[in-house]
């Protein structure tokens, strides 16, 4: 029993009845009654770790989820993640935080992790990391692949949120267990594929708006090509870089 989880649930699926947020979700069967796992989902938004969580609670359980170090640091939500037992990623520790994740899989919990680490501006699958992977196989438990489609509208990057009543229809999928081998660039290849297709069924079935911001080039959207979006990720990572070794320069100077 976890009242904290359970009453933050509640609290969620209240605000979830008042955006009047449909969900269709299919395949929770394949969540785990028991044992650790691990849950790589896409990203799409901001709110997608709250929809992410619903497939669980069919087996009653809950994800542990790795989420940035600022999160936690912050006044209000830093001590609610705490409470739920999130794992904080220090991009200049990460070691510390994937141990955390190994120890949590062996002691028989659910990890969610975003393979892509950060939101997706083409709402495509974008390449993923490693890591998902390879604690999988140091802490021998399979990998469940989440999609999540809809998520995007509520809240993404770039965009004004919509966190009144909008009816928004999300969808979720969550896909037959991975067990973990090597190589890991394979086993990573092999997930990401899998979440291609899981995502692809998922749109297909979608009412997918013509020329809509949060629909892919690719189905008629005017959110950029997986490539247009990896440039403009790659400039705001350069950008975000020269910015902090300037702020080194001041302080050192």
């Amino acid at each position: 029993m976890e009242p904290v989880y359970r009453s933050i649930i509640g609290l969620a699926r209240t605000v979830f009845f008042l955006e009047g947020l449909k969900f269709t979700v299919k395949g929770a069967e394949n969540i785990p009654a028991s044992g650790g796992a691990v849950v790589a989902i896409n990203h799409t938004g901001y709110m997608d770790f709250t929809y992410a969580g619903l497939p669980a609670r069919t087996p009653g359980r809950y994800i542990r989820f790795m989420a940035k170090q600022e999160v936690f640091d912050n006044n209000i939500s830093g001590p609610i993640m705490r409470a739920l037992k999130h794992i904080p990623v220090d991009r200049t520790a990460g070691a510390d935080s994937y141990e955390s994740a190994v120890k949590y899989l062996r002691d028989g919990e659910l990890v969610g992790v975003y393979p892509e680490a950060t939101i997706s501006r083409s709402f495509e699958i974008k390449e993923f990391k490693s890591g998902a992977a390879r604690m999988a196989l140091e802490a021998d438990v399979p990998i469940i692949p989440m999609t999540i489609w809809g998520a995007q509208r509520v809240w993404t990057k770039g965009f004004p949120k919509r966190l009144g009543r909008t009816n928004t229809p999300i969808s979720i999928a969550v896909g037959a267990p991975i067990q973990p081998y090597e190589p890991i660039s394979d086993l990573t290849a092999q997930l990401r594929s899998t979440m291609q297709e899981m995502l692809a069924d998922l749109q297909k079935d979608y009412d997918n708006e013509p020329g809509a911001y949060w629909v892919p080039k690719r189905l008629g959207g005017s959110a950029p090509s997986l490539e247009e979006a990896t440039a403009l990720d790659d400039a705001e990572a350069a950008e975000r870089f020269a910015r902090k070794a300037e702020k080194t320069q001041e302080t050192e100077g």
